[in-house]
């Protein structure tokens, strides 16, 4: 499963577009807009006349959390709420015209670490909702191991980290229980500093979030807090993750969703965008991250847990400033789509030679898989070898080949056919050596 954070705007849009399904009891508004400047919520004024006539809450809708402590909502002027259109104009201006420092941890109100850089771009604002403290609630669901687990508390809001374990009640359910079984457990299990004029409401608000976290494909779901005025309801920080594996038959549910790239982080490669766009369509898993294109160590690692310890090892044997890329491929891919990557990462790999001469280093690992047929995996990579077989020999590169599994004998073999056919370097091993050792033996040679 790849999950993949999404804004709050998309969270709150999938969630307002069912909630006549999730939520048939309780009312809510959905007055809210995404933009990038003061001119944008200017313009998004003439068609949504709220912006002119409610007092309002700016923020930034760019992945990361903390944005009161980190001051960066706007809920108030002189007063709580006293925020026009005008206002809220200007402050998104102001924010977006340079670099803002953003924490991610504090202690208390004291900031922790240190702060990423970057601008601010994209920005939520909706209507100020007056309410009491009393009157906010948290509530969230994800996955852990096989099991989903829905995470709630009476108390919602900044704080709701401190104490956690006090404060918040978890429950957890089975993927074999039934809808009834779900909702008797929940309703047993709403926390007992809920305002007793609000347990029954809160229970089916609860049973509804839930069926629309699994059915709407959430990896993740979190609305910290919502509010509850009788069954009029307001959520007003949502954080949300999307199982994107799931996306081909969620298309129409989740509408246009963008994936953007977290505050602080650089912007994904085209390559890097091409790869997650085929994990998306592919039962499989195929990942990439490009960690530093112009070093001279390339990994084609399949297994997640394998990427890591050879990761790990370079990052050992040779220094991390050596380590060009991390990823995967995993689960079964097609001989289409291993070329596919394959060919990704020959692409990357061959557009310049290593700065001090050497010689590259394309590391084909993994472990022993337990059902991808490896001589299969293995025409993908051959098929790309034979369209970079050039390139390959014009910057140098030493590939070295370690995998067991299914069929690995005849994969092994027509690897090694194929490289020297080609007239590329090439060293390959099977299961009866450590999984690892090439990586020694790459960087010692």
């Amino acid at each position: 499963m790849a999950q993949k954070a999404i804004r709050e705007y998309d969270a709150k849009s999938i969630l307002a577009k069912h909630w006549d399904k999730y939520f048939p009891n309780f009312t809510y508004a959905y007055e809210t807009v995404l933009v990038q400047n003061g001119s944008e919520l200017k313009e998004a004024a003439k068609e949504k006349a709220w912006l002119n006539e409610k007092r309002l809450v700016a923020k930034p809708d760019m992945l990361f959390g903390k944005r009161g402590k980190n001051g960066l909502v706007l809920f108030r002027d002189q007063k709580p709420g006293d925020v026009t259109l005008e206002k809220a104009s200007a402050w998104i201006n102001e924010k977006a015209k340079e670099k803002q420092e953003v924490y991610f941890a504090f202690d208390g109100d004291t900031p922790v670490g240190a702060p990423s850089v970057d601008y601010l771009t994209h920005f939520v604002v909706e209507p100020f909702t007056p309410h009491e403290q009393a009157e906010e609630y948290y509530i969230s669901a994800t996955c852990v191991g096989d099991e989903d687990v829905l995470y709630m508390s009476a108390e919602g809001g900044m704080e709701v980290e401190e104490g956690w374990e006090e404060k918040v009640t978890e429950v957890s359910f089975k993927i074999t229980e039934s809808e009834e079984e779900i909702a008797e457990k929940i309703r047993a299990n709403v926390p007992a500093d809920v305002a007793e004029k609000d347990k029954a409401s809160f229970a089916e608000f609860a049973i509804g979030f839930f069926r629309a976290y699994r059915e709407l494909n959430f990896a993740y779901l979190e609305i910290n807090p919502f509010v509850m005025q009788g069954n009029k309801i307001e959520l007003l920080d949502m954080v949300a993750k999307l199982d994107d594996t799931a996306g081909f038959m969620m298309a129409e549910a989740w509408g246009d969703v963008e994936y953007p790239t977290a505050f602080g982080m650089e912007e994904k490669s085209p390559e890097v965008l091409a790869v997650e766009e085929a994990d998306a369509k592919t039962g499989a898993s195929l990942k990439l991250t490009l960690l530093k294109p112009d070093a001279r160590i390339w990994t084609m690692v399949a297994g997640g847990g394998a990427s890591v310890v050879y990761a790990d090892t370079i990052a050992d044997l040779a220094g991390i400033d050596d380590l060009a890329n991390y990823g995967e491929y995993s689960g079964g891919p097609t001989t289409g789509e291993t070329k596919f990557y394959a060919e990704t990462l020959l692409d990357l790999m061959t557009r310049e030679k290593d700065a001090q001469g050497r010689d590259k280093i394309l590391i084909i690992g993994g472990a022993i898989a337990n059902f991808t047929d490896v001589a299969k995996t293995f025409t993908g990579i051959i098929q790309a070898f034979e369209a970079y077989a050039d390139k390959m020999k014009e910057v140098g590169i030493k590939i070295y080949v370690r995998r067991g599994g299914p069929n690995y004998e005849k994969g092994l073999k027509d690897i090694k056919e194929a490289a020297d056919r080609l007239g590329l370097w090439i060293d390959v091993y099977g299961p009866e050596t450590h999984v690892t050792d090439i990586v020694r033996m790459a960087v010692e040679a």
